[in-house]
């Protein structure tokens, strides 16, 4: 079986010149599908079609936009359970985690359904002889959303839904690890209503990328992925006169502090850390006790790590299932090696993870480092997996100091029963999200999200009304009809 593009309104399977890729079940190993690859010329046919449905879809008004989403959100319910299947199919996340992505993207087209309300502008009358002045905010033209693969339903919806209703078109450029669902969303937006064109789907690696970065109809690229990834799509993008938001890596730490709650503290690591096999962008990858809270902490969390119930992710009450290839695998492993040479303390080892049933499955169990240096590898650079370092400090100032000392920086949580110290932390903590007792502080739709430093290239967080703002131009208006009154030259600047 093939996963192909989706160009104006249509399915485009193989051809026999086309790239294929393997696509695989993560927990089995085993190739389940492979997905096309696309070439410049079919990146430009998408394109195309995308700039030739601008024009009808960006004068449809924002109500009809937003009636056409309303009916995507409720083919969405209808079909979450089959959406989900295929995520943990691909990924291998565990079917729960997998509803619960699914959730989050329908979170946000109910939000852009609010379009007609929140892209009203605001009308001043009579600001002078009488003048009107309001202003518009108008789509770009063709916009693209370029995702990863640990999200390969919510990461699209975090963007198309917010830029159509906006009035442009997309392409979207998914993930090649895992394209099904892609395909999904595409048609069911079509059967909502979409008109061809307006959505479009380029399956591929970085020829199609590079085709989409530098097309000169496109207006606007939107980027989730890696930190060296995201600042070269920012670069260039921008070179091209693009509009560009680029998320990057993230190197999340959650500060204990010695008042917290044990159980809450280690129950909410193991979560963040290990869930999704820690491959989120807002996974907790660092550990950092306050005084001498470790002592009593890190036994908690180590007990709870090796009861870990891991599997397939289709199983029921699995908690963590496999990474999402064996070359992803591969490189999680070299950074334990790395972690093992520099020094740190391996309290917890997960490359001998095997689950019965599915040995050729992409599996590894959950490692936790002790004593990790600012100084070292797996300290510095994303891991992506379920690896998780524990450092010291001795008070919340030094804590503080260390998490702001990281180029890295999406997200930080504080677990305390101080209000004088989740305050100090929410205020002086150098990131894009916090949380206080809360692990992983990804914002509700109507915020925005997005980090900070080499976590973000760009002016614009993601969705919420930040994408509203990057997916419009303003544009003021002035008006005054003629009278009496007004003729002649005027060589002065209008004051009231």
């Amino acid at each position: 079986m093939s996963v192909g593009h989706f160009i104006d309104g249509q399915l485009i399977g193989a051809g026999s010149a086309d790239r294929q890729a393997d696509v695989f079940n993560p927990a089995t190993g085993e190739v389940v599908s492979h997905v096309l690859m696309a070439d410049e010329a079919q990146v430009h046919r998408a394109v195309a079609a995308a700039a030739a449905a601008f024009p009808a879809w960006s004068q449809t008004s924002a109500l009809r936009r937003a009636r056409i989403l309303f009916r995507f959100r409720e083919l969405l319910e209808q079909h979450r359970k089959s959406l989900a299947a295929a995520i943990t199919r691909e990924h291998g996340k565990v079917l729960a985690d997998a509803e619960g992505e699914v959730t989050r993207g329908i979170e946000m087209v109910e939000f852009a359904c609010g379009a007609p309300r929140l892209l009203s502008g605001v009308h001043s009358d009579n600001v002078g002889g009488g003048i009107d002045n309001w202003n518009l905010r108008q789509p770009l033209g063709v916009t693209v959303g370029i995702t990863p693969f640990n999200f390969p339903a919510m990461e699209p919806m975090w963007m198309f839904p917010l830029a159509l209703v906006c009035g442009n078109t997309f392409v979207l450029k998914p993930s090649e690890r895992d394209p099904s669902p892609s395909l999904m969303l595409a048609q069911w937006l079509a059967e909502a209503g979409l008109p061809p064109g307006v959505l479009n789907v380029v399956q591929g690696d970085r020829v199609a990328v590079d085709a989409l970065l530098k097309h000169p109809q496109v207006q606007a690229v939107s980027f989730v992925g890696s930190t060296p990834v995201a600042q070269q799509v920012h670069d260039t993008a921008t070179r091209q006169g693009k509009r560009v938001q680029a998320l990057g890596g993230a190197k999340n730490h959650m500060v204990v502090m010695p008042d917290a709650d044990l159980v809450q503290a280690a129950d909410a690591l193991i979560g963040s850390a290990f869930g999704s096999a820690g491959e989120r962008c807002m996974a907790i990858s660092v550990l950092v006790a306050v005084g001498d809270v470790g002592e009593a902490l890190v036994p908690r969390l180590l007990d709870r790590a090796r009861k870990l119930k891991i599997g397939a992710g289709h199983q029921p009450g699995i908690e963590m299932g496999p990474l999402v290839t064996a070359a992803h695998r591969a490189r999680v492993t070299r950074c334990i090696e790395q972690g093992v040479a520099e020094g740190a303390q391996l309290l917890l080892d997960g490359r001998a993870q095997r689950v019965p049933g599915f040995e050729a499955g992409f599996f590894l169990g959950p490692t936790v480092f002790d004593q990790v240096q600012p100084s070292h590898e797996i300290y510095r650079e994303e891991i992506f997996g379920p690896v998780l370092s524990i450092v010291r400090a001795q008070n919340l100032a030094a804590a503080v100091q260390l998490i702001n000392a990281h180029p890295l920086s999406n997200g930080a949580a504080c677990f305390t029963a101080s209000g004088a110290s989740a305050r100090a932390f929410a205020r002086s903590v150098e990131v894009g999200m916090v949380g206080i007792n809360v692990p992983i502080p990804v914002p509700m739709a109507w915020h925005s999200f997005g980090g900070w430093k080499r976590s973000l290239f760009g002016d614009h967080h993601a969705y919420g009304e930040e994408a509203l703002r990057f997916y419009t131009r303003y544009k003021s208006v002035m008006q005054r009809w003629p009278d009496s009154d007004t003729r002649g030259p005027q060589f002065t600047m209008p004051v009231n």
